[in-house]
């Protein structure tokens, strides 16, 4: 079990830092974004019905995001590259973060045992997190159902 699964992170924590590649193969690190609301919010895998149904919920709806001060960031374990096309493909507008080691998913506690179909596997728990302006968790969204997700997250940027 991971370290912060065990700590479970908490609404007014700091949010754990972290330096990793975007989709356009640079840098984005956490601790540069103060200032701005973050909405992190991890996703399994690219290209798959639930993960491409909750990005392009996010997509559609930037322009409220945008004006309640917020930037988004999507986190999976996929590559640069597969990052890349998914972006293309559905014309998304903010950046996907490339935890290919995972230290991110692991320091946020959402890689988790899931199971399907009886099988047991590990994997990431669909979790958003809002981040505050002073880089503290504001919401927590653990276990998201895509489809009122979006609405959720506005609701908690008005807060």
């Amino acid at each position: 079990m991971s370290k912060a699964a065990n700590a479970g992170l908490k609404v007014g924590q700091k949010a754990p830092d972290f330096t990793v590649l975007n989709d356009a193969g640079e840098k984005t690190k956490l601790s540069e974004l103060k200032g701005k609301k973050v909405v992190l919010y991890f996703y399994p895998k690219d290209d798959t019905p639930g993960c491409t149904a909750e990005a392009c919920a996010f997509r559609d709806g930037i322009k409220e995001i945008k004006k309640r001060g917020a930037i988004v960031l999507g986190v999976s374990a996929d590559s640069v590259e597969s990052h890349k096309k998914f972006k293309s493909k559905f014309d998304l507008n903010f950046p996907l973060l490339a935890d290919t080691d995972k230290k991110i998913i692991e320091s946020y506690g959402v890689w988790k045992e899931k199971s399907m179909y009886g099988k047991k596997y590990m994997g990431i728990e669909r979790t958003t997190f809002v981040i505050d302006e002073q880089g503290k968790i504001a919401h927590i969204f653990p276990k998201v159902k895509v489809q009122e997700h979006y609405d959720e997250v506005i609701s908690a940027l008005e807060q």
